[in-house]
C-alpha cells in the first residue's frame, strides 16, 4: 500500500511538472547568461588585441621611416638594420597587453620603386575570457614598408589671402607657419627635384602674372568689355579696348564645366582663363619649384585683400601640378613614382566668384560656389591627388562643410580657432606628408 501511495504521488508530481512555472525566468536567465558573458568577454579580448596591433602598426611605420632616413643619410649600414630596427621599435612600442613581441627588418634596393625597408611585427595577447572557450591567446601581425630613392613628391599650397586674413593676427601667424612647412618639405629632398612646391595665393581671383598678357591661354572677352574707351552715342558709338599690357595679371573662373577640370586651355575660348582687372589682385602665384628660399620669399610677400573664392585657388593649385599649359609642371620621369598633394587653407566661407548671382562678396547665394567646389574636389581626388584642407575659424563661423568634404579623408581636415594654432596645424600636415613615404 505504501509503495502504491508513493507511486501515485510521483505520477502526480510528474503530471504537474509541465504546467509548473515557478522559477522558469531564473533558469532561462542562467542558461542565457553564459553565452552573453562569453560574447562580451570575446569583444573585450578582441578590443585588446586590436589595440595592440594598431599600436604596433604606428610603431612599425615610424621605425621604417627612421631606418630609411638613417640609410639614406649614411648614418647606418645595411648590417646594422636589424639592431637599429629593434632599438627604434622597442622605444616606440609600449602596449602592455602584447606578449612574445618580435620584429624583423629587411632591406632591398634596385627594384622598380628604389630602395625599400620592410619591417614585420608579430605578437600575442593572453585572453581573459576567451580562454574559457579554449582560446588562451590571440595572435596578431602587421608590417610597414618605406620606399625612397625613386619616390618624388609634388605639393601645391593654396593660401587664402582675403581681407579677413588681416584680422586676429592670422596673416602674421600664417607666414612663419607656411615657411616652416616648406622647411619640412625641403628636408625630405635628398636631390634637386625630389620635392617640388608651388604657392597659390587666392582671393576672388588668382594672379598668374601680368607678363603673360600675350599668352594664348588668356580669354580677353570680359576684360575688353570692362576696360575700354568709348566715344559717340549709341548706335554710332565706337569703343577701343585698352592695351592688354595694362592688365594686372588676375584671372577668374573658367566657363563651366572647365572651372572644375584641369583641361589644357588649347581648345575654344571656353577652355581659356578669363582675364579680370580685379582691384584686390593678390600676389602672383609661384609654380612648382625646388628653390625653397624663393618659395619662402613668396610667402613673405603676401598681403590680405578681397573676397573669398576657394575654388579659384584650388583650381590653380591643381593646374600647378599639371604638366600642360598654363603652368607646365616639370615632366614626370618614367623611373620615378610621384606622390601629389594639394593643401588648401582658408579662413572663411565662400562669398563670391565670377558669377554675381552666386555671391556678392559678403554672402554666398544658395550654396552655388560650394557646389562647384565639391565637383572640383571630386575630380582632383579622382586624379589620385591627396587633398589636405584647413579652416582657420577665429570668428566662430560654422565649420566649413565644403572644406571638410574636399579633404581626402577626415584626418586630413583641420580647423583652428586662433592664430596661435596655425603653426601647429601646418607642422602636423608636414609630419603627415613625411609619412607618405610609408607605402603599406
Amino acid at each position: 500500500m505504501l509503495s502504491a501511495s508513493i507511486a501515485r504521488q510521483v505520477r502526480a508530481a510528474f503530471s504537474r511538472f509541465p504546467a509548473a512555472n515557478q522559477g522558469n525566468i531564473a533558469i532561462l536567465f542562467a542558461v542565457a547568461l553564459l553565452p552573453l558573458l562569453s560574447f562580451m568577454g570575446a569583444a573585450i579580448d578582441y578590443t585588446r588585441a586590436n589595440r595592440a596591433r594598431s599600436s604596433m602598426q604606428a610603431a612599425l611605420d615610424s621605425t621604417a621611416l627612421m631606418l630609411a632616413k638613417d640609410l639614406s643619410d649614411g648614418k647606418i649600414t645595411t648590417d646594422q638594420i636589424s639592431a637599429k630596427a629593434s632599438a627604434y621599435f622597442n622605444a616606440l612600442y609600449t602596449n602592455r597587453d602584447a606578449r612574445s613581441v618580435a620584429i624583423t627588418a629587411s632591406y632591398a634596393t634596385g627594384g622598380s620603386q628604389g630602395s625599400t625597408i620592410q619591417v614585420n611585427g608579430t605578437g600575442t595577447v593572453i585572453t581573459e575570457f576567451m580562454k574559457v572557450a579554449g582560446f588562451p591567446t590571440m595572435n596578431f601581425n602587421t608590417n610597414s614598408t618605406a620606399i625612397w630613392g625613386s619616390v618624388r613628391m609634388r605639393v601645391a599650397i593654396a593660401l587664402d589671402v582675403t581681407g579677413s586674413m588681416d584680422n586676429d593676427g592670422k596673416m602674421d601667424a600664417l607666414k612663419p607657419a607656411a615657411k616652416s612647412l616648406i622647411d619640412q618639405l625641403s628636408a625630405l629632398a635628398k636631390n634637386p627635384g625630389d620635392v617640388y612646391v608651388s604657392i597659390i595665393p587666392f582671393a576672388k581671383d588668382v594672379n598668374v602674372g601680368a607678363s603673360n598678357y600675350n599668352a594664348s591661354w588668356i580669354n580677353w572677352s570680359d576684360w575688353d568689355d570692362d576696360n575700354q574707351t568709348c566715344s559717340g552715342w549709341w548706335p554710332n558709338q565706337t569703343c577701343t579696348p585698352k592695351n592688354h599690357n595694362t592688365w594686372n595679371g588676375c584671372v577668374t573662373d573658367r566657363d563651366q564645366n572647365y572651372d572644375t577640370q584641369n583641361t589644357a586651355p588649347t581648345g575654344g575660348p571656353s577652355t581659356r582663363f578669363y582675364a579680370e582687372q580685379y582691384n584686390a589682385c593678390p600676389a602672383q602665384l609661384m609654380p612648382l619649384s625646388y628653390d625653397f628660399a624663393a618659395l619662402k620669399s613668396k610667402v613673405d610677400s603676401l598681403t590680405p585683400n578681397g573676397g573669398t573664392n576657394q575654388p579659384i585657388g584650388i583650381a590653380w593649385a591643381w593646374q600647378s601640378l599639371t604638366s600642360t599649359a598654363p603652368l607646365n609642371a616639370p615632366a614626370e620621369e618614367a623611373n620615378y613614382t610621384y606622390k601629389k598633394v594639394l593643401i588648401v587653407m582658408s579662413d572663411g566661407l565662400n562669398t563670391q566668384d565670377r558669377w554675381p548671382s552666386y555671391g556678392n562678396g559678403q554672402t554666398q547665394f544658395s550654396g552655388q560656389i560650394d557646389a562647384r567646389q565639391r565637383i572640383l574636389c571630386d575630380n582632383i581626388k579622382a586624379a589620385g591627388i591627396t587633398i589636405y584642407a584647413m579652416h582657420v575659424n577665429t570668428d566662430n563661423d560654422p565649420t566649413s562643410a565644403v572644406l571638410q568634404y574636399c579633404a581626402s579623408t577626415p584626418d586630413k581636415f583641420s580647423t583652428v580657432t586662433s592664430a596661435t594654432q596655425i603653426m601647429a596645424a601646418f607642422n602636423s600636415i608636414g609630419s603627415s606628408l613625411s609619412k607618405l613615404r610609408v607605402a603599406q
